[in-house]
Order: C-alpha cells, then sequence, then structure tokens
C-alpha cells in the first residue's frame, strides 16, 4: 500500500510539475535561468528521495516567518523541519545556525537530494537554507511574499551567496 502511495505522489508531482514546465517564469530579476523550467528527476528508492519528494509536495506554499505546517505556510526552516519530520521521521532544528552543525559536510559536486544547502541572504552566513533536489535545483521557502519554489544552484544569485552544504541523512554501506 506504501509503495502505491509513493507511486500516486510522484505521478501527481510530475503532473503538477510538467504543468508549470509548460510557461516558465522568471523566479528572480537576477536569476540567468528558468529554475523550474524543468523538475529534476527523482528516485524514489531510499529516505532521502522521499524527503525530497516530499518537499516537492508544498511547492507554492506561501512563505511565513515562524511557519511551521503547509497550513500556516512555511519559513525556510520551517519547511526543512516539516519535510524531515514528515520525510524521514526526524526532527530538525528551527533554525539555520543549528541545522547547519548537523550531518555531514559535502562538497557542492557531491550533492545528493534531501541534502541542505545553505546561503548567505541577509549578510550573514547560513541565514537560508534549502533542500537539494538533483540536478543542481534545490527548493525552498524564499521570502516574506514569496512561496516554497524550486530554484537553481548555478543562478547567479544563488551562486554568489552559496555556504555549503550538510548530509543529515547518511546512506548505509
Amino acid at each position: 500500500m506504501r509503495k502505491h502511495n509513493l507511486l500516486f505522489l510522484i505521478g501527481f508531482i510530475a503532473l503538477i510539475l510538467s504543468g508549470c514546465a509548460s510557461k516558465p517564469v522568471r523566479l528572480l530579476e537576477t536569476e540567468t535561468e528558468p529554475a523550474a523550467a524543468t523538475a529534476p528527476v527523482i528516485h524514489a528508492n531510499d529516505r532521502a528521495s522521499s524527503i525530497a519528494l516530499q518537499a516537492l509536495a508544498h511547492l507554492g506554499t506561501p512563505y511565513r516567518v515562524g511557519g511551521l505546517s503547509p497550513q500556516t505556510g512555511f519559513d525556510c526552516s520551517g519547511l526543512v523541519a516539516y519535510v524531515y519530520r514528515e520525510g524521514a521521521g526526524l526532527a530538525l532544528p528551527r533554525n539555520t545556525f543549528d541545522l547547519a552543525v548537523l550531518g555531514q559536510a559535502v562538497e557542492r559536486a557531491a550533492l545528493r537530494p534531501g541534502d541542505l544547502v545553505f546561503y548567505n541572504t541577509q549578510r550573514r552566513e547560513y541565514s537560508h537554507v534549502g533542500i537539494y533536489l538533483g540536478e543542481d535545483r534545490f527548493i525552498h521557502a524564499p521570502a516574506s511574499g514569496g512561496e516554497v519554489r524550486v530554484e537553481s544552484l548555478r543562478a547567479d544569485y544563488w551562486m554568489r551567496r552559496y555556504n555549503g552544504a550538510r548530509r543529515v541523512i547518511v546512506p548505509p554501506g
């Protein structure tokens, strides 16, 4: 039964994202490519991938300072905490500074779906966090007036503000 639910969720998300792909929207004025134009391919074969899928289920949820749920909206760390709790059963800290010391540091070239990516968006390191999806894309709750969305790690805005990444879910072996 659980496998059928996961397959349904994957199909539903693919349907939603294909609708977005037909009309690319410029997500940031500084962005050089439409990040949501193509959805990353995510293989639902482990907990880390289920985190990425759980995050994608919240595309379009409004940003809200201190927000912790789809009903109230999310801020960046609220989205991460909710997705990890629902997707992997893990309770994570509620602020970016505490998240930035969890798990293992990961080089940008070695990122995997479910890894946390950190940015300096408020003139201080680790002031913003998102969840890596694969194919140089991440999902996050951006700022007041925004909504949960997918963006490209390669966009100039994010490249200049990148602080690093952490792997909270460590694969077996």
